[in-house]
């Protein structure tokens, strides 16, 4: 049975998480969102980001939540494309976390031993293709929510773009 979901503006409806093919993965993720062990194993990544512990790559998102108000973390791959750093939306447009950086006008809290205050900017669906090709060529989990490989040609990643939503990652200036 496939799944779909309607992107950001409520067009083009695509089929389910491609990590839903794995059954270990099932455990983890069901209908593009985190289960309740998903997000107990993101809660623990995101501490283990925060102090440096897991590849430096990994890294966690501090953001303030749009209803609650309070600061929300979550694991992430920042990926990097001709020297500036990205981040993207495994679980696409309607995740919490991209609601609630989308909320907080894209400032954030990066944690990698250290805090890091960042702005992000969302990056456009036809300029994404190169950033989702690194990102899953160095995110071990995260390629798996993907329906390619990082050896497939950049066409692929770029029919795939609008799918998730794909973030530059630049030093915050508050005006």
């Amino acid at each position: 049975m496939l799944r779909t979901m309607a992107t950001a503006t409520g067009k083009q409806p695509f089929a389910s998480d491609p990590s839903e093919n794995s059954a270990l993965f099932r455990l983890f993720y069901r209908a593009w969102r985190p289960t309740r062990l998903g997000r107990c194993v993101n809660r623990i990544a995101g501490w283990l980001s925060a102090i440096g512990l897991l590849p430096a790559s990994q890294v966690a998102v501090e953001v303030r939540g749009r209803k609650s108000g309070r600061t929300r973390v979550n694991p992430a791959v920042i990926a990097t494309v001709e020297g500036r750093q990205y981040l993207v939306a495994i679980l696409g447009p309607e995740s919490k976390w991209v609601k609630n950086v989308e909320a907080a006008g894209g400032y954030v809290t990066i944690r990698r031993g250290r805090r890091r205050q960042v702005h992000l900017v969302l990056v456009p669906a036809d300029q994404r293709a190169p950033v989702l090709q690194e990102y899953v060529r160095v995110a071990a989990s995260g390629r798996l929510h993907f329906p390619v490989r990082a050896s497939d040609p950049l066409s692929k990643f770029a029919a795939i773009a609008e799918r998730y939503p794909v973030y530059r990652v630049d030093p915050a200036t508050y005006e």
